[in-house]
């Protein structure tokens, strides 16, 4: 073998050598993310999911509300329910109001958007009533609320 079919043979290997290196690191990237997403089936930490509403300021007809959160929200996990305080309490803001709390479910509007959210759905300014009170918690993928004791209520009337 010449001087140049050396060379190229070596080429060749290294090649080989990092395709099938990165081949490898793509799938143990794969296998720790999936292994990761098993062994956190949510995205809560040891101690819940918490949000917090720190800000309200006025967005045409609405309210563009901006959160604190322990969590990333993502609406097929765990994602924020926000409500009107006066006419629903955080039982009722979830699918498991009547059976875990045994109360008429109420209505509340899901939401992934982080860290500004603007009011809409069952939490738009036109369907509150004589409501000033905005409600925010942490529900998981089938909408239950992860904890009623867990929850964060601001008064908005000097906003609407």
């Amino acid at each position: 073998m010449n001087h140049i079919q050396k060379l190229n043979s070596l080429r060749r290997t290294r090649s080989t050598v990092l395709f099938w290196s990165m081949i490898l690191s793509m799938l143990i990237i794969g296998l720790t993310h999936g292994t990761l997403e098993a062994a956190m089936p949510n995205a809560c930490p040891v101690d819940g999911c918490e949000v917090k509403i720190m800000g309200v300021k006025r967005s045409g007809a609405e309210l563009e509300l901006t959160f604190d959160s322990n969590f990333t929200p993502d609406n097929s996990k765990n994602h924020f329910h926000v409500w009107w305080g006066e006419n629903f309490t955080v039982e009722q803001v979830g699918r498991n109001a009547e059976p875990l709390y045994g109360v008429k479910q109420g209505r509340w509007h899901r939401h992934d958007d982080y860290p500004t959210y603007v009011t809409q759905g069952a939490a738009s300014t036109s369907v509150r009533g004589d409501a000033v009170t905005l409600c925010v918690s942490a529900a998981d993928r089938n909408h239950n609320i992860l904890d009623v004791k867990i929850y964060h209520c601001v008064d908005v009337k000097d906003k609407l």
